[in-house]
């Protein structure tokens, strides 16, 4: 989605915190503990969801807890004759491939990714490189999540709340 100059208010807040908490609270008691109506709530939150602040709500999956402990981020240099497209395509084939992101710097993507094990991870990274456009790949073992990613705090801070 385009880039927006969209700000957030105190009920959006609140309802995203809420949302947050309990992913799987109907929009009729969102109205009644946010004191508005279940009409204003349903605005809200088809705005929000339309505008792509709200991108889903699925489980969030720890893939350490399915058996993905091993996580790492991989910058890929790639071949300008194949582009960022074909690239993409084949990592998003590739399911221990959680995100990918087009960066500045050295690289050209940089991706998170996980294995079962080191010998995994090599398996995945061998997979990865397999794709003629991908050119050198460098990886960076995570040994420990200090700060998991969250949004929260984002939310709290651009709303006010």
């Amino acid at each position: 989605m385009a880039e927006q100059d969209v700000h957030l208010d105190g009920l959006d807040g609140r309802l995203l915190t809420m949302l947050a908490g309990e992913p799987r609270i109907g929009v009729l008691e969102l109205s009644r503990r946010l004191g508005v109506a279940r009409g204003t709530v349903q605005a809200r939150l088809d705005k929000l969801i339309a505008r792509g602040a709200v991108r889903g709500f699925g489980p969030d999956v720890s893939p350490s807890a399915i058996g993905f402990g091993v996580m790492s981020f991989v910058t890929l240099e790639i071949s300008q004759r194949y582009g960022h497209t074909a690239v993409t395509g084949h990592l998003a084939e590739i399911p221990e491939v959680l995100e990918a992101h087009t960066i500045t710097g050295s690289g050209d993507l940089m991706c998170r990714i996980v294995a079962r094990s080191n010998a995994d991870l090599q398996r995945v990274i061998d997979h990865i490189l397999a794709y003629e456009g991908i050119v050198r790949a460098s990886t960076i073992i995570a040994l420990a999540e200090q700060i998991p990613y969250r949004t929260m705090p984002l939310v709290r801070a651009a709303s006010g709340t």
